[in-house]
């Protein structure tokens, strides 16, 4: 199940205990504290802790660019000045820790970035659950034949069944295992520490994860980007969903900047240009390499 007995216990105990605080808060992400949000089969995102709001992000451009900023005259103003220009100080004010649960290499894709303060669950002290992510059959896709690194075709029929049941069955096979290592049957068992080394990549992992908006903008604009990989893609929707709440001026100006915006090289700059003068511009003198040309062309039209 995504959340424990001794989990769902701690989080009620922490939704009763309100405090009065004197630190600015944000009224949205209130709603969203200690609130589990499911995620894939087994995961979840919840919010443990935050500081700042837009405010705070406000604050600290103005203590940092002093009269530079009187022409702005209200806090989304500045706030989008800042995304658009690439100031990014400011938006290192606020901070979020959230703790997650998810498959052991959703995991490993997620900690590439390098920017938060992390604290995994240890199978060296803990001995995990079998819980283990299996895709829905939507989700059961080819490799792409055009993209080395994602999906082609949903898999169906015999196919679909064929590899579902591998993967069930070698998650439990090896689960099996792990048990019987670590039992305490004979001998002492084995050492957890080395009998977690049998446990397959889909197994859940849990962690704390803390980090400013800043880092986290640039996690959400990778991850939750169309092209990213479904399984670390639906925790990313979720948190955006969340940031929205915290700090709403600033995560318009992000979706608005960086989510859904485009971006052009010097070369694909110089082509739209060309282009928007009535000139036709193929592929033989654009000067770029067939990835390039098909990623602009994807882009902004052949």
């Amino acid at each position: 199940m995504p959340i424990t007995e001794d989990q769902k216990s701690e989080i009620v105990q922490s939704r009763g205990r309100g405090a009065m605080t004197l630190r600015p808060i944000s009224e949205g992400m209130e709603g969203h504290l200690y609130t589990a949000y499911p995620v894939l089969d087994h995961g979840f995102v919840r919010v443990v802790d935050y500081m700042g709001n837009d405010a705070a992000i406000c604050q600290a451009a103005r203590v940092s660019y002093g009269a530079g900023t009187k022409s702005v005259s209200d806090d989304e103003g500045l706030i989008r000045y800042l995304m658009r220009h690439w100031h990014s100080t400011p938006f290192e004010m606020c901070e979020i820790k959230l703790h997650v649960k998810l498959p052991v290499f959703v995991a490993r894709q997620w900690i590439r970035h390098r920017t938060a303060n992390v604290n995994e669950i240890s199978a060296r002290y803990s001995i995990l659950d079998r819980e283990f992510y299996i895709p829905a059959p939507e989700h059961l896709a080819a490799q792409s034949v055009i993209n080395n690194q994602g999906r082609g075709a949903t898999l169906e029929g015999e196919e679909a069944s064929r590899v579902l049941d591998i993967l069930k069955g070698d998650a439990n096979r090896a689960y099996d295992h792990y048990e019987q290592m670590i039992s305490q049957d004979g001998q002492a068992g084995l050492a957890r520490e080395l009998a977690r080394m049998n446990l397959p990549a889909n197994i859940m992992t849990q962690w704390y994860w803390k980090v400013d908006l800043h880092n986290l903008f640039h996690f959400l604009r990778l991850r939750a980007d169309s092209h990213a990989q479904y399984e670390i893609r639906v925790y990313a929707d979720q948190i955006c969903q969340i940031v929205k709440d915290w700090v709403p001026a600033a995560y318009a100006a992000f979706e608005d900047y960086r989510l859904n915006a485009a971006s052009l090289s010097g070369r694909g700059a110089e082509i739209l240009k060309r282009r928007l003068a009535g000139e036709i511009v193929t592929f033989e003198d654009s000067g770029m390499s067939k990835g390039e040309w098909r990623e602009f062309t994807n882009a902004w039209g052949s």
